[in-house]
């Protein structure tokens, strides 16, 4: 992600600042990348979107998934969202914000002895602005691939969700999509965590940044 941060400016593709993602996990004894979840601008919005030939412009929104296989096999799992050459407008600020806040208030809420539902009974609740865009988990689990649990958003759990319990030794990956439908732009945030005997571990250090100096 660092050689990606120095790499990103004005002109350059989607696949090639993509590029530098698996081409330094290969290069530190990583495996590979199961996806190419990275685009930039109105491509950000809605999510999902894998990277294309689209040159980056200067004041375009980044947004990744590292979904990544890395050293000795196991997968790391995060997201971030950068601004291309330049300070961030109002607008890409407020929906950083409203990401970054979700995260915080997610990973603040898991505990081992909770079960699924109280978990997702408790998470932050997304503005109405933003539902229809919104990531399709609020947690899910990591290891060698995405795995158990699966936690959903408290507004589709009984349809679509179960109930477990969060059990110390869980890696968990926290999500956040934030994009208005029909919005330009949208926030793709994703933290990972352990879940221990007493709280919660961050497993990366790499900070939340909107703007890219």
């Amino acid at each position: 992600m660092r050689a990606m941060q120095e790499y990103l400016e004005p002109g350059i593709t989607e696949n090639a600042l993509w590029s530098k993602l698996h081409e330094t996990n290969i290069r530190l004894g990583g495996e590979w990348i199961e996806t190419r979840l990275l685009s930039s601008g109105p491509r950000t919005n809605p999510w999902f979107r894998e990277c294309s030939m689209r040159s980056i412009e200067k004041g375009d929104m980044i947004s990744f998934d590292t979904d990544l296989i890395g050293p000795y096999g196991y997968c790391s799992d995060i997201s971030r969202s950068w601004i291309c050459g330049t300070s961030p407008t109002s607008e890409q600020k407020r929906l950083f914000e409203f990401a970054r806040e979700q995260i915080e208030h997610n990973i603040s809420v898991l505990k081992p002895g909770k079960s699924f539902r109280e978990i997702s009974e408790q998470c932050w609740p997304i503005p109405e602005e933003f539902l229809s865009n919104r990531y399709s988990s609020l947690i899910h689990g990591v290891g060698l691939a995405d795995e158990y649990p699966n936690i959903k958003h408290w507004n589709d759990f009984e349809q679509k969700g179960y109930d477990g319990i969060i059990e110390p030794g869980m890696t968990l990956c926290v999500e956040s999509f934030i994009g208005s439908e029909g919005g330009r732009e949208g926030v793709k945030l994703e933290e990972q965590v352990l879940i221990t005997k007493t709280g919660v571990e961050r497993m990366s250090d790499y900070p939340f940044e909107l703007k890219i100096s």
